[in-house]
């Protein structure tokens, strides 16, 4: 039983691999009894609903249905900005009247913080990547603030933080490190972990049972070896890519092979598909990564983190954003090879698959990150720690 029954607002952003990485931790305070409204666009509806939390409809601006997302970076954070600027008098007219004791919010939800603010409530951010460090603002703020345009959004910023009620009006003091954050990741991805503040940040791993849903994915019996390759929910207009995976893996000797190719591409533009070779829109990943002996990954810090708790071997295939990045911190961990896009042909993609599943220090160090994954708590310590700050 819960401390106390009490009223948690989730604030989130509809892209799915933000929306994916807390779920879990809405649905325990929901089975722990709590009341959990949920405020996001409509479009990512059946994906809360099933957590039992309550749908608080907020239409986003936010371009995730055709990740038609601006290559400028100041450009994209005033995309964000825009989100909350139209978001916050929604989030009022759903909560002013029924506000929340505290309000969770994700890292692109501005306009949570605004709200909470106003109301004197206590908040706390759930962040499904990497958070700042000591030195952050030098090592990468202060690179932001010399582009073109930074001023310009820098000043839009501090006009709508003056008017919208929030008490903190300063933006980088907005914008910021909270003064709360649960990060959703294992500690193992953080860069410069140890320059984080762990007063105000807390690494709980991923969020997720990696026994649930087990059984959403059966293991053909004459597999000996299983490869999963997906590149997760955004970039997966990649035909040319999955050919070359076909090529490198559909015929290779005891391996069974799922390959997820996502909406927007169709599955007749691969060619000749091999018998071992299982091809979907859409798979059940952390069903197949329990029982699989590799992963072909974008390496979204998602796709990471399960990858991680699953102890699986992974070959980093980045695409955008701060794949780059993860893709490089798992080879440093000594768990995957990089293969950029440009260099995956069927030869360097069979060699890399090759070259981790014979090396037997990948699998120590693959069991041990996961070993340590789950030790940090997921989902459960989450939870308790959300009840505290309620106590």
């Amino acid at each position: 039983m819960s401390r106390r029954r009490a009223h948690i607002a989730m604030v989130g952003i509809p892209a799915v691999s933000h929306v994916l990485p807390s779920l879990d931790i809405v649905r325990e305070l929901v089975a722990r009894g709590h009341r959990v409204t949920y405020a996001n666009d409509p479009a990512v509806a059946d994906l809360i609903t099933t957590t039992g939390a309550e749908l608080v409809p907020c239409s986003s601006v936010l371009p995730v249905a055709d990740h038609d997302w601006p290559d400028d970076p100041v450009a994209a954070m005033d995309i964000f900005l825009d989100n909350a600027v139209q978001a916050l008098p929604r989030l009022r007219a759903a909560y002013d009247q029924d506000p929340a004791d505290l309000y969770l919010y994700d890292i692109g939800a501005y306009a949570a913080r605004a709200l909470a603010e106003s109301q004197g409530r206590p908040l706390m951010q759930l962040s499904p990547t990497f958070v700042a460090w000591d030195g952050y603002e030098q090592d990468v703020a202060v690179h932001l603030r010399q582009l073109p345009g930074a001023d310009a959004h820098r000043a839009k910023f501090a006009r709508w933080l003056t008017g919208c009620g929030a008490s903190t009006t300063d933006v980088d003091a907005f914008s910021g490190r909270p003064s709360r954050t649960l990060a959703l990741i294992t500690r193992a991805m953080q860069p410069h972990a140890d320059r984080v503040d762990t007063d105000t940040v807390t690494f709980v791993g991923p969020c997720f049972d990696p026994a649930a849903g087990a059984d959403g994915w059966i293991r053909p019996a004459h597999a000996e070896n299983v490869l999963l390759i997906s590149l997760g929910s955004a970039y997966t207009r990649r035909p040319e890519f999955y050919r070359q995976c076909l090529a490198a893996y559909g015929r290779l000797p005891g391996w069974h092979v799922v390959l997820q190719i996502g909406k927007y591409t169709d599955p007749r533009d691969l060619g000749d598909i091999p018998p071992g070779v299982e091809v979907h829109s859409w798979v059940p990943q952390r069903a197949i990564l329990e029982q699989a002996d590799a992963f072909v990954t974008h390496a979204g810090m998602g796709g990471c983190g399960e990858g991680l708790l699953a102890g699986v071997p992974m070959i980093a295939v980045p695409q955008a954003v701060d794949q780059f990045m993860n893709a490089d911190r798992l080879v440093e961990l000594g768990v995957a090879r990089r293969v950029d896009t440009a260099e995956a042909t069927a030869e360097t993609l069979r060699a890399a698959l090759n070259d981790l599943v014979t090396d037997p220090e990948v699998a120590r160090r693959s069991a041990s990150l996961s070993a340590g994954a789950r030790a940090e708590g997921g989902t459960a310590r989450a939870a308790d720690l959300i009840e505290d700050v309620l106590s």
